[in-house]
């Protein structure tokens, strides 16, 4: 059984793997917890092998409940838990969020900064920032605005209502929804997915659906992508393999 403690890493031939390890404290993060997973993604920078990273939590009641209500208003001059996060959002490869329990705070940041997001069945989201008095930070406020529209971020921070695992998929901040024994096998097939594509395409395109969602996005520069992988040995090697796979 894995033990309580600060974020682990795991890396597998192409696939990285940080699990969140303190079930009995909901996942909660510690004060030290933002360096620590912020060396982990610099491990993973330095293997060129992965090409997916795994986000999920220990136990099967909650992912993460972000930071405990002191460290929240500690935070005034420390920006690590954002900055992290804003790494995470940033990495080259495909990140998956394998939620497996409900997300609370800034738990649900974390979440957010990954691609995508499998929750389960009976887990649910509560953002409390507006009952603190709190004004959320900028880069939280961005990634919710920009992945899920001003009317669902809304709904999250002006309400601070509880949302149930089906509304949370109905507006996106889901990518799937599966029972809860079915959580593994729902992120393998992602892993397995992301794994058959060219790499370089995966990266590439990664960063322009971002930038496109950002506004900061160049036509020239998605043109030259484009070109490019036109040009590649690898999209002429991958496109005669399924030219002669159909004959």
């Amino acid at each position: 059984m894995m033990l309580s403690g600060t974020p682990l890493l795991r890396i597998e031939g192409a696939v990285a793997t940080i699990t969140l390890r303190r079930p009995e404290q909901h996942n909660r993060i510690d004060a030290d917890d933002p360096g620590v997973i912020a060396r982990h993604l610099e491990d993973i920078g330095r293997t060129p092998d992965v090409a997916v990273l795994v986000i999920t939590g220990t136990g099967q009641k909650t992912f993460c409940s972000g930071y405990t209500l002191g460290q929240i208003s500690s935070r005034l001059e420390d920006r690590s838990f954002e900055d992290m996060l804003d790494r995470i959002e940033q990495l080259e490869i495909p990140t998956i969020c394998a939620m497996n329990g409900s997300v609370y705070g800034g738990g649900t940041d974390l979440a957010m900064s990954c691609d995508f997001r499998i929750g389960v069945r009976g887990s649910r989201l509560f953002m409390p920032a507006a009952r603190f008095g709190l004004h959320y930070y900028p880069g939280g406020l961005r990634r919710f605005v920009t992945r899920l529209g001003p009317t669902a971020a809304k709904k999250i921070f002006l309400t601070a209502q509880n949302l149930d695992a089906e509304e949370l998929l109905r507006i996106g901040y889901l990518t799937d929804l599966v029972e809860p024994d079915g959580l593994s096998a729902k992120v393998q097939d992602y892993v397995a997915s992301i794994l058959e594509c060219e790499r370089t395409a995966v990266r590439s395109m990664k960063r322009h659906i971002d930038e496109l969602a950002l506004g900061t996005w160049s036509e020239p520069a998605g043109r030259a992508a484009y070109e490019a992988s036109l040009r590649s040995s690898e999209t002429a090697e991958r496109l005669a393999a399924l030219s002669q796979g159909k004959n």
